[in-house]
């Protein structure tokens, strides 16, 4: 028992370690530089978890979908097509019209895959070029004129009891997600169905709908940060969610979740988005050229694969 729970908290363990690295050394650089350490500051930490929240929310949805052995690609514009058309919309329906596209952008993949049997990686991607074709459409291929509503300027801008209120429905997501995984049956479904979906079919579970759940769930969680995003920018705009798609695999993935599926914990994806937000906050701070980010970037996540992965085997 003891073996085996050092193995299950091995990844989150690791990513910890790698967030206090990144901190002592952005503390240390800023320090010989400036004579300042912005990332011992309480204020600043703060202000990076909120942008981090965006990327943490899209996340929390890839994770439902990769622990079944899937991957949803649709992301970036799913995100994207709920921040516009909400925007178009405005009004007290913007947001319900923004969550309305993650459920009907969930629900098709979900059907695609599902019950159309194509592999996630290639209909996912075709829906994310759709979303992408049907907003250039909308627009004609300029920038919406459209600005964000004042209830997504307050959930991504102000502060409730001086926590920024973007943090805060990222705390609310989690918590779902989380109960969703260890609280009830649908969370034991999607493990069994992440392991081995032929026998939990014939154990009884509803594969197919535990399927359509996860990627309902994925579209959910990428039209709140949509909405989110909007809020921050005070307005949607094209591409605006293309940035958080392989920030997102990588989180999860660095958190300990078994990119074939049936492993993971959600405390562990939490720590990844932490130590890529860091990460990258830091790699600002030292103002390092975008080629740098790249080297560095993908090498912490290649060396963490290497230190909490080589030892473990590949069952069948």
């Amino acid at each position: 028992m003891q073996i085996s729970l050092s193995k299950e908290n091995r990844p989150i363990v690791v990513a910890s370690l790698f967030v206090g690295v990144i901190l002592i050394a952005g503390t240390a650089y800023t320090l010989s530089t400036t004579g300042t350490a912005p990332l011992l500051s309480v204020n600043y930490l703060l202000q990076q978890l909120q942008t981090g929240s965006f990327l943490g929310i899209c996340a929390a949805g890839m994770m439902m979908v990769i622990l079944l052995g899937h991957i949803d690609l649709s992301i970036p514009w799913t995100l994207t097509a709920a921040a516009m058309t909400a925007t178009a919309v405005g009004g007290d329906l913007a947001i319900p019209t923004a969550l309305g596209v993650g459920v009907c952008v969930g629900l098709l993949n979900g059907i695609g895959v599902a019950w159309l049997r194509i592999p996630s990686m290639i209909f996912t991607l075709g829906v994310d070029t759709v979303l992408r074709g049907l907003m250039v459409a909308q627009t004609g291929g300029f920038a919406p004129q459209d600005r964000a509503t004042p209830v997504m300027l307050f959930l991504a801008k102000d502060r409730i009891f001086g926590i920024p209120a973007a943090i805060l429905v990222w705390a609310a997501v989690s918590i779902v997600i989380a109960t969703l995984l260890t609280r009830t049956g649908f969370g034991k479904s999607l493990y069994a169905t992440g392991s081995r979906e032929g026998a939990a079919y014939l154990s009884g579970i509803r594969t197919r709908w535990v399927i359509i759940g996860a990627f309902v769930i994925s579209g959910v969680c990428a039209a709140i940060a949509g909405v989110l995003l909007t809020g921050y920018s005070a307005k949607a705009y094209q591409g605006m969610g293309n940035a958080f798609l392989l920030p997102a695999i990588a989180a999860v993935v660095l958190g300990g979740t078994h990119i074939l599926g049936g492993k993971g914990r959600y405390v562990g994806t939490l720590v990844g988005v932490i130590l890529i937000v860091l990460l990258n906050s830091v790699l600002s701070i030292m103002q390092m050229p975008e080629a740098g980010r790249q080297i560095i970037y993908g090498a912490v996540i290649i060396g963490m694969l290497l230190v909490y992965g080589r030892n473990q085997r590949v069952t069948s």
